[in-house]
């Protein structure tokens, strides 16, 4: 018999029973929260969507799919190491500290898995990881505070072999009873990628991969107790690869491609969110736990409120980085927002000129390994001038243009925060202002980027004036000849 939750043994010794199953809630009672995260290395999306895999398919139509794009040197390869790091922790690499599969830096004793914080919270979860990549239990990437951990050897036996076993084992043990969060790991459609590219090897090895998701998720749903159960199944990998020869860990679009698959009440079917992230999987495990951290990651049951992700996107005008087909830029502000452009020289990159508004895929084609491609806090849509990239149609003089916000109602004599994420770069005398107006009064400086910045989180303060009673914030960057670039996004007043 699979092993059984804690809290459920526990439970019976009071009573002296003799356990088989789960008791169902008694009526009226909240369903038992349970968890199952499945992760799938090195598996591109594009791939899956031509493969016959009817059990992944099956759940990005009844549940949310959401497309990402991991980081890359300098930050950290686009490698194993790193994204499951940032699965497991929901924090991105200069936090967990994993910069490639050495796992030299690794931060997991401030930043731990998110089974782990399960079992801090309530050691009466029953939590459970298997894996046969031995890495992620040697290395601590989940770890030894897991309840049970089953280590397979992918590397010294096959994970063809591997992943059978693992799947094996899952399924008895998630079939009756069993763990209350479970991290499950299938290792072979990497392998494959990186001994063959991602042809009709990769293809099969995804469709095979796809059976053993499908064991799993019919031995959840046959549970005698599933009809008594909040089940959050979510289903990731950690990187692309490159398409067609295979390979990752540089800033390559395909190689950084990742996503989430989320299947749970209140994740409406079909969903195709723009602001998920790779982080996400640890937020949305604790949250449908109810359980607090600070993490970079959010719920993938909450959607972005920036107003920057309902911008209607434009295909390149002059940009000759993207595919002509790829709609990931406008430089029409939202509502109540707008950009001053009045100081800019003529000429210049059409989709640059001032502030634009574009996603990490059209911006970070622009031009690889200039740390575009690791403005990692940002989500979906968000606002950038760049300098560097506008530059290169011929044109004259100075970049300058500021991005307006619109009036906040704010209360006089209080201290408000301008809370948001920038991602700078600097070089020359480039400046970057952050600029509050107060009921269309003059301009306060509230910071000055003269040194880089990037993927922060900035929370400033700002002393509301008497008599105040709305306020304007502004984004200035200017000074900026063929220089670097500065992004902003989601900006919240607290």
């Amino acid at each position: 018999m699979p092993p059984i939750g804690r809290r459920a043994l526990a439970a019976a010794l009071l009573v002296g029973a003799v356990l088989t199953v789960p008791a169902a809630p008694a009526a009226g009672a909240a369903p038992v929260k349970k968890l199952l995260v499945v992760g799938m290395d090195g598996l591109n999306w594009d791939n899956v969507v031509a493969a016959n895999a009817p059990n992944l398919h099956d759940l990005a139509a009844q549940g949310m799919l959401g497309r990402s794009l991991v980081q890359c040197p300098t930050t950290a390869e686009s490698s194993s190491g790193p994204g499951w790091s940032n699965i497991a922790t929901g924090v991105w690499p200069d936090r967990h500290g994993v910069k490639n599969n050495t796992f030299i830096g690794r931060q997991y004793g401030t930043y731990p898995d998110f089974l782990t914080r399960l079992e801090r919270a309530d050691p009466a979860y029953a939590t459970y990881s298997a894996v046969d990549w031995p890495s992620l239990h040697n290395q601590g990437t989940f770890s030894s505070a897991i309840d049970t951990r089953v280590t397979f050897d992918g590397d010294a036996n096959g994970y063809p072999a591997e992943d059978e076993r693992t799947t094996t084992d899952a399924v008895g043990r998630l079939s009756n009873g069993g763990p209350d969060a479970s991290f499950v790991y299938l290792g072979n459609t990497d392998v494959v990628a990186h001994a063959s590219g991602t042809g009709a090897a990769y293809q099969a090895a995804i469709e095979k991969q796809d059976q053993q998701l499908g064991r799993i998720l019919t031995a959840v749903r046959s549970r005698p107790t599933y009809g008594q159960e909040d089940w959050l199944i979510m289903v990731t990998t950690d990187h692309g690869h490159r398409i067609p020869q295979g390979g990752h860990g540089g800033c390559g679009i395909d190689e950084r491609g990742t996503f989430v698959l989320a299947s749970g009440a209140g994740i409406s079917a079909g969903s195709r969110p723009i602001d998920v992230r790779q982080v996400d999987v640890a937020a949305s495990a604790l949250a449908h736990f109810g359980v607090a951290a600070t993490l970079d990651g959010k719920s993938v049951r909450v959607r972005s409120t920036d107003p920057f992700d309902g911008l209607a996107l434009r295909t390149r005008v002059d940009e000759t980085g993207t595919p002509a087909t790829l709609a990931g830029w406008t430089p029409t502000a939202p509502t109540g927002w707008s950009v001053i452009r009045s100081a800019m020289p003529t000429g210049g990159v059409t989709e640059w000129r001032g502030w634009s508004f574009a996603t990490d895929e059209f911006w970070s084609r622009a031009q690889s390994g200039q740390e575009r491609e690791n403005a990692l806090r940002t989500r979906g849509v968000f606002a950038v001038a760049d300098s560097d990239e506008f530059a290169d149609k011929s044109g004259g003089g100075s970049y300058d243009s500021t991005l307006v916000s619109p009036a906040y109602p704010v209360a006089a004599g209080s201290t408000v925060r301008l809370n948001y994420v920038t991602h700078y770069r600097q070089e020359g005398s480039q400046k970057g202002d952050v600029l509050v107006s107060f009921d269309g009064g003059p301009d306060q400086l509230v910071k000055r980027y003269v040194a880089d910045a990037r993927a922060t989180v900035e929370s400033l303060p700002v002393t509301v004036p008497a008599g105040a009673t709305a306020m304007t914030v502004k984004f200035r960057y200017y000074d900026a000849s063929n220089n670097w670039y500065w992004v902003v996004d989601d900006l919240r007043i607290g």
